[in-house]
């Protein structure tokens, strides 16, 4: 399983591991685009720090998603607007504007296969959502733009459209970043104790750590094992398919999503909840057989996102009780355009000490949401299941055939049927046997 992203780029400096201890003014734990991006604004504010990834840089999330760039984030503006009221919804989407077009900036730097393009979410069913979410749109001063026939493989009730937004490539990005930056890899963080980071190579002293390691690596101090869950998606791309000429994304979880590369559709879906049956590839091959039968499977991948309480990610001070540490999660689909938006918060919290738009995301926020309660039973009814224990907490994991590995439906890690970890939480592998 390779992803278009991981086969169509050429890495071009070499691994750097931390050698010994060092010290710095921030460390951000995470070699993804949110970590990355996060030290390139702050080392352009002119703050001394660098990056730590246990693995190597963008071998995640960032290289398995499917690099869409925008702030329309399916339906959401109105159901900030009833939760959280109008002034959070601007701030919200000012936040995700922002991170569009710092993109664009930066591919005028960095070539990454930048595309303006217009994002839409689709109902199947139910027009009135859409229209709902056009009401907010003109709250917000967003132009909405309607299509009653999307050019997509089955009849909708209709879209509703963002335009201007983008699609790029990810690890073109990510790895022209990188070179600027002082990054450790295959330097794995063991512990924190306060703001020193321990790692299997040494000692890191900072006097602020970011993590922004998709799942926290600290994650029972703050509640993140609660606050968040986590889901699995699964990508084909296709060969000899239909151009769409936009971004399209379902407004159900478990809905399909659209996006062109070049010559290639490709076709995202199969949604669950990690741990979970259901959904994977053959889900999307069924569609694209019935819908593109001429068509040829040339890449097929699977990421995994986590999902936030009310689907706003959690960015800013980890908790009040540790003021020096800070974190960036909780994307909730949507980790490009959201790791563009941590960044410029992090990035100003640290170097500046507030940003305009920290209690739209504050980690430290409500948690009294209904999905706080469906994580609360999930984990408890896991907890007591027989079977294989996850490293992380102890729930009981379940085999995952499609990808051939052991997942946590408690809190989503991810384990080769080695035993070894790919996906957090978990940071010690199982005994298979």
């Amino acid at each position: 399983m390779l992803s278009l992203w991981k086969d169509t780029v050429e890495r071009t400096f070499p691994v750097r591991r931390l050698d010994g201890d060092a010290e710095v003014d921030v460390l951000v734990v995470g070699g993804g685009l949110a970590g990355i991006l996060c030290a390139y604004k702050l080392k352009q504010a002119g703050v001394n720090c660098a990056v730590v990834e246990g693995g190597r840089v963008g071998g995640g999330t960032t290289g398995n998603t499917t690099a869409k760039i925008t702030a329309q984030y399916g339906l959401v503006y109105h159901q900030i607007i009833h939760k959280y009221g109008i002034d959070a919804a601007r701030r919200y989407y000012e936040a995700h504007a922002q991170a569009v077009e710092d993109y664009e900036k930066l591919a005028a730097l960095f070539s990454c296969d930048f595309e303006r393009k217009t994002a839409y979410t689709y109902s199947l069913s139910d027009r009135k959502k859409l229209e709902d979410e056009a009401t907010a749109y003109e709250k917000l001063g967003i132009k909405p733009v309607f299509l009653d026939s999307p050019p997509l493989p089955f009849t909708v009730a209709g879209a509703i459209g963002m335009e201007n937004q983008a699609q790029f490539h990810p690890l073109k990005l990510l790895y022209a970043l990188a070179r600027e930056l002082t990054v450790y890899e295959e330097t794995f963080v063991r512990e924190l104790r306060g703001a020193d980071a321990i790692t299997n190579r040494g000692t890191i002293r900072a006097k602020n750590i970011v993590l922004a390691t998709h799942f926290p690596l600290v994650n029972i101090p703050g509640l993140y094992f609660l606050k968040l869950y986590q889901h699995r998606s699964y990508v084909i791309a296709l060969e000899n398919a239909k151009d769409v000429d936009g971004m399209f994304v379902d407004e159900q979880e478990k809905g399909f999503s659209f996006r062109n590369h070049g010559n290639l559709l490709l076709l995202g879906g199969g949604d669950r909840r990690t741990g979970k049956t259901g959904g994977g590839w053959a889900e999307l091959r069924r569609l694209a057989g019935q819908a593109y039968p001429g068509a040829k499977e040339r890449y097929a991948w699977a990421a995994q996102d986590c999902m936030s309480l009310d689907a706003v990610p959690y960015i800013g001070v980890h908790r009040k009780s540790a003021p020096h540490l800070y974190v960036a999660t909780g994307f909730s689909k949507w980790g490009m355009t959201g790791a563009m938006a941590a960044a410029n918060v992090l990035r100003d919290l640290i170097a500046l000490g507030s940003s305009e738009h920290e209690a739209v995301f504050s980690p430290s926020r409500s948690m009294l949401h209904p999905q706080l309660f469906a994580n609360a039973f999930s984990a408890s009814v896991n907890l007591v299941t027989p079977g294989k224990r996850c490293t992380h907490m102890g729930c009981c994991l379940k085999w995952n055939a499609d990808e051939r590995s052991w997942d946590c439906p408690c809190h989503g890690s991810h384990f080769d049927e080695r035993g070894g970890v790919l996906e957090n939480p978990a940071t010690r592998g199982i005994k298979v046997k």
